[in-house]
């Protein structure tokens, strides 16, 4: 199992923390339950951040043409019709993913394309759950250019517990369902922004993986 780049400093550190806490507790607390009780909190909250800051490696073995791909791991929370009018500027279908604590916060693009736009915005940590936590929230907007000259667009969202979003995206960057987009820490969202007349093929409530789950499947023009 591969860990993120963007923990590896976090859990070296607190490997560290953890380490100077426990020692004096074994030097000067006997008897020894105290300091086993003090060692197991630190053990599970130590492997809690591991996990959470795992990265699998994952390869999309499914056709990739005009297919939309999930770009986190997580619960489906939304699918509606809203209006976005910052990048695309027209009705679109909203397909929002929830991300808890324990699933893997690595970001995968959710389609072939090039990046034509990005832009992070400062906001508040609501509870990414809510429907105006897409709008208020820290957030960062990626939109994309597919292979078939459509656009669609990536909404990375803060909740209340993630305080940072991570963007690796950028202006002419390939994009590849197998490439991360970005990294979101400790609990978050990301709403995918898809043309009206896409075919959505998952569910209220459905489980999803990034990088590996079919959501969408964009109707080309040459379809219309």
């Amino acid at each position: 199992m591969k860990i993120h780049r963007e923990g590896t400093n976090i859990l070296i550190l607190l490997f560290l923390v953890l380490g100077v806490l426990n020692i004096p507790v074994w030097l000067f607390m006997p008897p020894y339950i105290i300091p086993a009780i003090f060692s197991a909190i630190s053990i599970i909250m130590y492997l809690f951040v591991f996990n959470f800051f795992r990265c699998p490696l994952r390869h999309y073995a499914g056709p990739r043409k005009n297919m939309v791909i999930s770009s986190v791991d997580g619960k489906v929370v939304a699918i509606e019709k809203v209006y976005e009018p910052e990048y695309l500027k027209s009705e679109a279908i909203m397909l929002s993913v929830f991300m808890s604590p324990l699933n893997v916060h690595a970001n995968w693009y959710p389609a072939e394309g090039t990046v034509e736009y990005v832009r992070h915005h400062r906001g508040r940590f609501l509870s990414a759950y809510l429907p105006k936590a897409s709008t208020e929230n820290e957030r960062s907007t990626i939109g994309i250019v597919t292979e078939s000259g459509m656009r669609i667009m990536a909404r990375q969202i803060a909740g209340a517990m993630a305080r940072r979003i991570v963007t690796y995206a950028r202006r002419g960057h390939n994009a590849s369902i197998d490439g991360h987009l970005g990294f979101i820490k400790f609990g978050s969202r990301v709403d995918l922004y898809l043309p009206l007349d896409t075919e959505i093929l998952v569910g209220m409530k459905q489980i999803v993986r990034g990088g590996v789950t079919p959501v969408a499947r964009l109707k080309p023009p040459t379809e219309k």
